[in-house]
């Protein structure tokens, strides 16, 4: 079994209801939710012109292969009713896959880290709460550091609702 780190997230529609289906779909298609942050609104990350972001960082344990788990994903995306559209766009749910253990892949379709963890303040939030002393296998650096380090001011707050 293989403990990984997802992001979750959306910003059309009920924001909450969507993150609570992925969580379930995940939980019954994915792997075993082992730990999971607070969910967090967020400002929009590169296009910047839209609502506002729910978000929240799973870990999962999983034994799925890292090409498997991705192909899941996409169809947990796709059956919630994602399209892809614009890039960095509106979604009812994106699902990123942050850490595979302390694998390092560069696939056509998937890189593992996820590029850009550490430039992005909704990403490093909620994953420091669930993992400060995680070490960026590439960075080699902990959540906690590149949290302390990222230059992105967007707003990331506590959510009031949960799941």
């Amino acid at each position: 079994m293989n403990d990984v780190y997802l992001l979750t997230g959306g910003n059309i529609g009920d924001r909450l209801a969507y993150l609570q289906k992925a969580y379930e779909l995940i939980e019954t298609r994915a792997g075993t939710v082992i730990r999971k942050s607070r969910i967090y609104e967020t400002a929009a990350w590169g296009v910047t012109n839209q609502q506002a972001f729910l978000n929240q960082v799973l870990c999962i344990e999983t034994g799925l292969e890292p090409e498997k788990l991705l192909e899941t994903l996409l169809a947990i995306e796709i059956q919630l009713g994602r399209r892809r559209t614009e890039k960095m766009g509106p979604r009812v749910i994106d699902i990123d896959i942050l850490f595979y253990g302390s694998r390092i892949l560069s696939l056509p379709q998937l890189t593992v880290p996820h590029p850009r963890i550490a430039e992005r303040r909704f990403v490093l939030t909620p994953l420091n709460e669930i993992a400060p002393d995680y070490v960026h296998p590439v960075l080699k650096k902990p959540v906690n550091e590149l949290l302390e380090e990222c230059e992105d001011d967007l707003a990331v707050n506590v959510y009031t609702g949960t799941i």
